[in-house]
């Protein structure tokens, strides 16, 4: 298995969770930088995305999909921002509260906009090499786009269907559904990444270095060495090295420390095994030594950490 597909099945979508919001004459609505993956999908009209730095404008049809959950707003193309601004609605007070298949009101006046809003639940951990290289959002045009791929068209048809109506199964297929809209969208922007572009992401395209990465995510507990690693991308110790470095922003074994110990950090929250099983699991002789390197990544100690994922999960 490759490694972008070890990545997406470290970090597969999950607890899909969705409703309509129905927006009326100037309307705005707020959503929190959250730990998740943000699908909007315009049924009908026109609305708009407010990020910090930039606005963008859905046309019927359109879906954004928001990889990384930060904070934004949706609303009516001109949501007076000022001192005539309405007043806002929380999103995240009325999305996402485990009534399914909702329709929600907002504003005032003729129905300016319909749009679909789904959130699904991510592994913020284990996703961190793939959204700190994936832009802000991915916007697509959709049915309205007659250029649009076959798997967006076929997807946002299944979407509507299963929304409108309950089936068996239905949470299952949705999830399914988000996981495929993600997975294209980040395989459409790693194919047109530009050459002279170096990131996580750029390694996917080269043979050499998506080799030695499927290695490290197929077998993260394996002791691997750089001449390992290099043997497997079939370069030199130095020029491997050198390339991994320039191109991942870590050497080589800091990058499979790092990955050893998101993948411990998902068992210290998942399961009830201890920490010395653990620390055996992710590829340490010895659980003082995987102890001091945790704490040096997540400046807390295994237990600590166990303890406070219980403590946010209860919240």
């Amino acid at each position: 298995m490759d490694a972008l597909s070890h990545i997406l099945e470290d970090i597969h979508l999950s607890q899909a969770e969705y409703l309509y919001v129905s927006g009326h004459g100037d309307w705005l609505v707020d959503l929190p930088q959250q730990s998740a993956v943000i699908i909007y999908v315009v049924t009908a009209g026109q609305a708009c995305v407010y990020f910090n730095d930039k606005t963008l404008t859905l046309e019927t049809g359109a879906i954004l999909l928001i990889p990384s959950g930060i904070e934004h707003q949706l609303g009516s193309p001109d949501p007076k921002h000022n001192a005539d601004q309405p007043k806002r609605t929380a999103l995240q007070s009325l999305l996402f509260s485990g009534n399914d298949n909702l329709l929600i009101h907002v504003g005032v006046g003729h129905t300016q906009a319909v749009v679909l809003a789904v959130r699904c639940q991510i592994d913020i951990e284990m996703s961190k090499p793939l959204l700190s290289a994936l832009p802000n959002y991915f916007l697509l045009h959709g049915e309205a786009d007659n250029s649009a791929p076959p798997w967006l068209q076929l997807g946002l048809q299944f979407l509507g269907l299963e929304t409108e109506r309950t089936r068996p199964g239905r949470d299952t297929l949705l999830n399914r559904l988000a996981n495929m809209f993600f997975i294209e969208c980040v395989r459409d922007y790693v194919e047109q990444l530009p050459e002279e572009t170096e990131s996580w992401l750029t390694a996917l395209r080269d043979p050499t270095l998506m080799a030695a990465l499927g290695a490290i995510h197929n077998q993260p507990a394996h002791p691997w060495t750089v001449a390992d690693l290099a043997s497997i991308a079939c370069m030199s110790r130095s020029s491997f090295a050198e390339r991994f470095a320039d191109v991942i922003g870590q050497p080589p074994l800091s990058y499979l420390s790092a990955h050893r110990l998101r993948i411990a950090a998902r068992h210290l929250t998942q399961n009830y095994e201890s920490i010395a099983r653990i620390s055996e699991r992710v590829g340490y002789a010895s659980e003082a030594a995987f102890s001091q390197a945790f704490k040096r990544q997540y400046d807390m100690s295994p237990s600590q950490y166990r303890k406070e994922s219980k403590t946010q999960a209860s919240d």
